[in-house]
């Protein structure tokens, strides 16, 4: 009864959307730009914008106006439009481009700076200009933060002068879209082999820190740990015998201190950082270190405020008490080092090709108390092999661009990982549990890469923001929402979200990240929807769904809509199956896909797969889920 009671609703619907929804933007629509802050922007992240607009750079940009679209959609940089306007995918979602402007410098003095970046005489004179008759200057020395910058110009005298002073071709707009435009995220996806080898490559350099001569042992040719550290020459060893040694201290020259493991115990006195570190291939093996202070935030003795919040995280959360802080300290080694910390546990600052491995760490029971059990900021460092428990969060950085987080174990904390203002960074094969999120990227970054990641039991797997990044291969498994897109134009890809509350939840208002071949399976809710128009996923495995595979290419031949009023309670209500295949619902889908203005905020997969993308981790994860919840 309640399903034709439903299908007499939708034929209501239908009527009166048929009369809503009569108007169809069609051909003679004539738009003019509007002002920049009035688009809904993509393209360069905010941190790049931001250094551009700080330092008074220029950033060219576009504005596109979409047929089926009520806002108009700016980009921040020339070849992230060119990528999209025309797409497929961003047709089926906005409609037609019907016009398309660019910024015009041809009367604004555009110059460039020795580092490559595109300023001008008069920023008035920036003007706008339709993409379809303008030239364009690319391959040029004119770069943005976040590389080569196509620049555009109303008149052709103009791009030639230009060109001429400054170097590159001139071209127009058709011409721009036989250029490279590979996916920002499959360039990431080519990167990662580089990351891993660069941290594998990493990890064995520092392997000769282990095998410097013994100089000096404590107890024998020094009274204390002070007096050995003093006395020894540079690039030796100073060991430590098991015992306990109560010290402050701070080593200011390039050697390996060695204990013999746990049992070798360096006590601080409950203030201040136990161990500093200011010489760069300094080496920390085998040791206990505790008794360091609690104070979670400092600040450097000689800092001179300049207000922006960036300074402020760096003199705060950089200059707290730890266990150990690393200070231009490149090239050093952190290894097989058990710590317990009321608040950091290993500070690195401004340290290049620092690794961390084979650590452990416990903070805080009660993570509001305690604070970062590694704190990388601009230090491009590898984390690998360890394990962390308790305090805030285990791995935080800021502004550590390319660090690698690798094959670590997280348990009992706020964030796993915690991200800012950091880029090019690796993610991968860690366990994460019981967190608030497991692996969080903020800040607008860009070219992140979270990979073969294991989150579980935490308010949300894997939380992603940003630009042109790739998210692949996780298991997220009993959180709250599994997966949170928050980026634009990036993949997620080969992930397995199993027994969330939601699977995915996704909030951008400008859709522009692919999804596709993941499992999500057995969540109360498929995905969780904010505003926006459509979005237009690809074949990801949704679990038993109406529909066939008429042909045998392992694809559903029916469009599946898992935040659709019908098809998100396929898989907790009775009958829905028969409804969501009845023919008024076919009519009102292949309605919806013709009118935008009925679909917002939707999510339609237009070719779901029939079988699961990965069978093998499907099958352990629920095994797992079933064990977890104490059923044979």
């Amino acid at each position: 009864m309640r399903v034709v009671v439903v299908l007499a609703g939708l034929a209501v619907v239908l009527a009166g959307g048929s009369l809503a929804f009569a108007v169809h933007p069609a051909s003679g629509v004539t738009v003019e730009p509007v002002a920049f802050s009035e688009t809904l922007t993509t393209g360069l992240t905010g941190v790049d914008v931001r250094q551009a607009e700080d330092a008074g750079y220029e950033v060219p940009r576009v504005e596109v106006f979409f047929s089926e679209y009520q806002y108009v959609r700016g980009y921040y940089g020339v070849q992230s439009a060119v990528s999209e306007v025309t797409a497929d995918r961003t047709t089926r979602q906005f409609g037609r481009p019907v016009g398309v402007f660019v910024t015009d410098f041809a009367d604004a003095g555009p110059s460039v700076t020795e580092a490559g970046y595109l300023t001008v005489a008069s920023d008035p004179a920036v003007d706008w200009t339709r993409a379809s008759t303008a030239y364009f200057v690319v391959d040029s020395a004119a770069r943005t933060p976040a590389g080569p910058a196509i620049v555009p110009f109303g008149n052709r005298v103009a791009a030639r002068s230009f060109a001429t002073e400054y170097g590159g071709e001139i071209r127009q707009w058709t011409d721009l879209r036989s250029r490279d435009d590979t996916e920002p995220a499959v360039a990431v996806e080519n990167q990662v082999t580089d990351r891993r080898e660069w941290a594998s490559r990493t990890v064995d350099d520092r392997g000769d820190l282990l095998d410097r001569r013994t100089s000096i042992v404590v107890g024998e040719d020094a009274p204390t740990l002070p007096a050995a550290i003093e006395a020894a020459p540079p690039n030796t060893t100073v060991r430590l015998p098991s015992g306990t040694y109560r010290a402050n201290l701070t080593i200011d020259k390039p050697l390996t201190i060695r204990g013999s493991g746990a049992e070798t115990r360096i006590v601080g006195d409950g203030n201040g950082t136990v161990l500093r570190v200011r010489s760069p291939r300094t080496a920390l093996l085998d040791l206990s270190i505790t008794g360091g202070g609690s104070d979670n935030t400092g600040s450097p003795p000689d800092a001179g405020a300049n207000g922006s919040w960036d300074e402020t995280i760096r003199n705060t959360y950089g200059y707290g008490d730890a266990a150990v802080g690393l200070d231009a300290a490149n090239r050093s080694l952190v290894a097989g080092v058990v710590i317990e910390t009321p608040a950091n546990g290993i500070i690195a600052r401004d340290s290049d090709g620092v690794v961390v491995g084979n650590v452990s760490i416990e903070g805080s029971q009660t993570w509001r108390e305690g604070f970062m059990s590694v704190l990388a900021i601009e230090s491009r460092m590898v984390v690998h092999n360890s394990t962390f428990q308790g305090g805030r969060d285990a791995v935080y950085t800021h502004h550590a661009d390319g660090i690698v987080v690798r094959d670590n174990r997280m348990t009992g904390m706020r964030f796993g990982v915690h991200e800012m203002f950091t880029s090019r960074s690796l993610v991968a094969n860690n366990t994460v549990s019981e967190t608030n999120i497991g692996i969080v990227v903020m800040t607008r970054p860009r070219s992140n890469a979270v990979l073969d990641n294991r989150v579980t039991d935490s308010g949300v797997g894997v939380s992603m923001s940003g630009s042109a990044s790739l998210t692949t291969g996780n298991v997220l498994l009993d959180n709250q929402y599994g997966l949170d897109l928050g980026t634009q134009r990036s993949l997620y890809a080969r992930n397995v979200l199993l027994g969330n509350e939601a699977g995915l939840r996704t909030g951008t208002i400008v859709p522009t990240n692919r999804v596709t071949a993941n499992d999500i399976v057995d969540n109360d809710r498929y995905v969780s929807t904010g505003r926006g128009p459509v979005r237009l996923w690809s074949g990801n495995y949704w679990g038993p769904i109406p529909g066939r595979d008429r042909d045998g290419d392992g694809t559903i031949a029916r469009p599946f809509r898992p935040s659709g009023v019908v098809d998100r309670t396929v898989g907790t209500s009775d009958g829905s199956g028969t409804l969501a295949r009845s023919p008024a619902v076919a009519v009102l889908q292949q309605f919806q896909a013709s009118v935008r203005g009925l679909r917002s905020a939707n999510v339609v997969d237009d070719a779901p797969r029939s079988q699961p993308v990965r069978h093998e981790e499907l099958t352990a994860a629920r095994n797992a889920t079933t064990t977890r919840a104490g059923h044979p």
